[in-house]
């Protein structure tokens, strides 16, 4: 687990930055779930996903959210508007028709939650809420994934490289038995291996605003042409997360992250 004890100027650079989150996705390979909600929304512990992102993102001092909502987007609206009655005690007053808050245990984030269509792809989405970033550097990343990803560190690396755009690759888990094969022979065997080898986009990206000006349309796919174009003009950076990292693509990914909420879950950073 990955903590971080930032000096006074470091939070509040963090507290200027914004995060943005994708959660608009169909979640098809996980349609038994996703029937009735978005992905982002299934919960880990009792808490959507997002929550978890979100909570990790705030233990650096991000706090301001724009989440790209699209299939079944009003399930979170109706989540962030009535975080603050399901986090407290309320006395609900009928004749006057008023409320009163006990015992508040909530947040204190600004979340925004913008429609950027049924059908846009990441790309698409991510243009969408160019009028919301202003021209600071800001974190993007997935709503299905958690990680106890260094955000302090990461930013870090992005200004010293100087680049428009910095991902973290990270090393996904392995989901099947390897089996290292010589002369017809198992010659080894390791059921669950903790990583398959090689990197993979972890998502938490760093992104300079300029980089959304290579999405066309709401049809790009943001892992396809542009980071394609921002690697191949020396412009994408790697930041090499050797932590934990893992998204929730089937149930079995749920049911693991469950199994790790229900013990020292690695991306629980927060206290």
């Amino acid at each position: 687990m990955q903590t971080a004890n930032l000096e006074p100027h470091q939070i509040e650079e963090r507290g200027r930055m914004k995060a943005v989150i994708l959660a608009g996705g169909f979640g098809t390979r996980f349609s038994e779930e996703t029937l009735h909600r978005p992905k982002p929304m299934i919960e880990i512990g009792g808490q959507p996903i997002i929550w978890h992102i979100m909570k990790g993102l705030a233990h650096y001092g991000i706090k301001e959210f724009i989440i790209c909502l699209g299939y079944k987007g009003y399930s979170l609206k109706e989540y962030f508007l009535n975080y603050l009655s399901h986090k407290s005690d309320v006395t609900v007053d009928l004749g006057n028709n008023s409320s009163t808050f006990h015992q508040q245990d909530t947040e204190d984030w600004v979340v925004s939650l913008i429609d950027t269509g049924a059908a846009s792809m990441t790309g698409g989405r991510l243009r969408r809420v160019r009028h919301l970033l202003g021209d600071e550097d800001f974190l993007f990343t997935y709503g299905d994934s958690v990680s106890d990803v260094n955000v302090d560190r990461l930013v870090s690396f992005h200004r010293e490289k100087g680049g428009e755009a910095t991902m973290t690759a990270v090393h996904p888990h392995g989901r099947f038995g390897h089996i290292q094969v010589s002369g017809g022979r198992a010659t080894s065997f390791d059921e669950k291996p903790d990583s398959i080898g090689g990197w993979v986009n972890g998502g938490y990206f760093i992104l300079n605003p300029s980089v959304i000006d290579l999405i066309k349309d709401e049809d790009v796919a943001w892992e396809a042409g542009p980071l394609r174009q921002l690697a191949e003009s020396g412009k994408l950076h790697a930041y090499e997360h050797q932590g934990f990292w893992a998204c929730m693509d089937t149930q079995r990914d749920h049911r693991h992250l469950e199994e790790l909420w229900s013990g020292d879950a690695p991306w629980k950073i927060w206290n």
